[in-house]
């Protein structure tokens, strides 16, 4: 199957079709709408084989992966997703991982009224960048860079499970069955948080979704706004499936500094917790404040049980 073969089987005329799609695959660019009174918000992500992802991962779960990390950033901006383009480099033309990626794209597309709207498809090592747009009230938008000091910290969820999937498989980690299953459906399949950015609107002073660790990506926030945060370890949720297959030290180790989670990390001021906690638990959303933002410029005093506790490595990036 050659290339533009290949666009208009698996692509053109799949999934839905927006009303704001003036028009999508098959022409130069895609025309857009942008409803008056609201911003475009615009994210793009790249995920590389043996990089992001293990080569052998399910080519249905692949799909859901690349199109849900891109709706995670514009959940922690508070955006609806809208549309996405997709620029595919695969190693040969496979009809057969073709028909599973692609329908693991269009299914979480299609969840989230996401229409694909146009990319490219190259041959090579097997790499993918998707590039994902939102809208956002004008002045709404959902930032890193205004939390104030006494604000609360808090997540959308429980952290750690993806990590415990890629550890176990890389160090061969005997795990119970049922908690690798339950670890490995959260990296293959995570779920963006896009109600709950929507929810945090006008409630929350930052957020950030969580990908490269907590640690890490609430650094992102104090460098932003020039706060400093105190974090206890010991209230940051984690899944039985991590309480049961690791000690403390390790567990402690995936939640905080390990990434690939895609819960939301917000905060919120005390006018506002109550009513940020009360919305979030009716979209089924149980938010746990693990913290509170200080005055110490970017520095984050860790405690557990009280107690100052060390963690050694505290999230990824690239080239470091």
């Amino acid at each position: 199957m050659k290339e533009f073969e290949l666009i208009n089987h698996y692509f053109k005329g799949r999934g839905i079709i927006r009303r704001d799609v003036e028009l999508g695959i098959g022409d130069d660019c895609a025309l857009v709408s942008v409803p008056e009174g609201n911003q475009l918000a615009v994210t793009t992500d790249t995920l590389v084989a043996g990089v992001h992802f293990f080569e052998d991962i399910p080519p249905r779960a692949l799909g859901h992966r690349v199109i849900a990390v891109n709706l995670s950033d514009l959940a922690a901006m508070g955006a609806e997703p809208a549309w996405v383009s997709l620029g595919l480099t695969l190693p040969n033309a496979d009809m057969q991982w073709l028909e599973a990626f692609t329908e693991g794209m269009h299914e979480i597309a299609e969840y989230y009224n996401v229409q694909v709207i146009g990319g490219d498809t190259t041959q090579g090592p097997l790499t993918i960048t998707v590039c994902a747009k939102g809208i956002v009230p004008a002045g709404k938008a959902l930032k890193r860079s205004s939390a104030r000091v006494g604000d609360w910290i808090y997540v959308t969820g429980p952290l750690g499970d993806a990590g415990l999937a890629i550890e176990a498989r890389k160090r061969d980690l005997q795990l119970e069955p049922q908690h690798y299953k339950a670890a490995l459906e959260k990296f293959h399949f995570p779920a963006p948080r896009v109600a709950a950015g929507q929810v945090l609107r006008g409630l929350a002073t930052s957020a950030i979704d969580i990908s490269d660790g907590l640690l890490a990506d609430l650094k992102h926030i104090l460098h932003s706004s020039h706060v400093g945060a105190k974090i206890h370890a010991d209230k940051v949720p984690m899944s039985n499936a991590l309480r049961s297959s690791l000690d403390e030290d390790a567990r402690m180790q995936l939640a905080l500094g390990f990434g690939d989670d895609y819960e939301l990390l917000f905060t919120v001021n005390d006018n506002n917790k109550n009513a940020v906690e009360t919305r979030l638990k009716q979209y089924g959303v149980e938010p746990v404040c693990i913290g509170q933002i200080t005055a110490n410029n970017g520095d984050i005093q860790l405690l557990n049980q009280g107690l100052p506790y060390q963690l050694t490595g505290q999230g990824f990036e690239h080239f470091s």
